[in-house]
């Protein structure tokens, strides 16, 4: 069984000279390794001459001329070889025995469509170092529960993976393609929630194994969808996203039953009626921003909603 390697990558040198390090350490060698980069991106490619020795590490550049994260990951899709695809992110770190694991995975069974492990979070010189037994899943509610990086026990089938650590079985993603309706100029955020449930829906196993893992640095994001400093631009494209994956991928019923208990509840993130109100009366919202939130999301929601018939 062949292992392709993908990692998308985008203006962090440092991040990918990280990331190819731990990939050279691996104790089973990637069979290839697919570095999606623009061409004006000169300092990935300084990156790529000074860290990458064909016979050592053998790295094929796959160029892609559109901006965003789905155009990167779908260029390499087309550039991969392997039997599995391993998707990691250019500031993500594997460690030394992540390819091994995920090949014995898919060869002991061969109704695994998808498997992602656990992305140890590293922020602020710290290690997110917390255990949660719930992962990747989507309520009868609709709301999502990643926690990706906090998953602890054995391996389980879940809902949905999370895009710093997910594997796919080419069989699986036959005529697959990452979601280019997704809205924002860089990340496109819940692309990889996308993708593993359209493999769910098609009948295939997805399994969180959190012995699966990778070391993770979150590093900043390029575009109009910046990590941990949202604007009302970026919460409108991630509720449009998310109300888009919802009603894609859920039976009518339970999408119907999302579109409410998001309009009506809600979280945090994405504020319905009943937080966007605790958000004021607890002191976390100004009246106005918190107004302000919320029609960012619901307009977001409503799109989709429109989009979709």
């Amino acid at each position: 069984m062949k292992v392709t390697v993908l990692v998308p990558t985008w203006r962090r040198p440092e991040d990918l000279a990280r990331c190819l390090s731990a990939l050279l350490r691996q104790q089973r060698a990637p069979d290839q390794i697919v570095v999606v980069a623009r061409a004006e991106d000169e300092a990935t490619h300084a990156c790529l001459a000074e860290h990458v020795t064909p016979r050592v590490l053998p790295v094929d550049v796959a160029l892609v001329d559109q901006p965003g994260q789905v155009a990167a990951l779908n260029r390499g899709l087309d550039a991969a070889t392997g039997d599995v695809i391993a998707i990691t992110d250019d500031d993500a770190a594997p460690r030394v025995d992540w390819l091994a694991r995920i090949a014995a995975a898919f060869e002991a069974d061969p109704k695994l469509g998808a498997l992602g492990g656990r992305d140890w979070v590293h922020e602020n010189g710290r290690v997110l170092d917390g255990e949660q037994p719930l992962v990747g899943k989507v309520r009868l509610s609709g709301r999502i529960v990643g926690n990706h990086h906090l998953g602890v026990g054995g391996a389980r089938e879940v809902d949905l993976l999370k895009g710093a650590n997910m594997s796919y079985r080419r069989d699986a993603i036959r005529g697959q393609r990452f979601d280019s309706r997704l809205r924002g100029a860089g990340a496109q955020v819940h692309n990889d929630m996308a993708f593993s449930m359209s493999v769910k829906r098609a009948g295939w196993k997805l399994v969180y194994d959190p012995l699966v893992a990778v070391d993770h640095f979150p590093a900043p994001r390029f575009g109009e969808d910046p990590r941990n400093a949202q604007t009302l631009a970026s919460k409108r494209n991630a509720a449009y996203n998310l109300h888009l994956i919802l009603r894609a991928h859920l039976p009518p019923l339970h999408r119907e039953t999302a579109w409410w208990w998001y309009a009506l509840v809600g979280t945090r993130v994405y504020p319905g009626l009943l937080h966007t109100g605790l958000g004021v009366l607890r002191g976390r919202s100004a009246p106005l921003a918190a107004f302000a939130q919320w029609r960012a999301v619901r307009g977001g929601a409503r799109e989709a909603r429109r989009a979709m018939r």
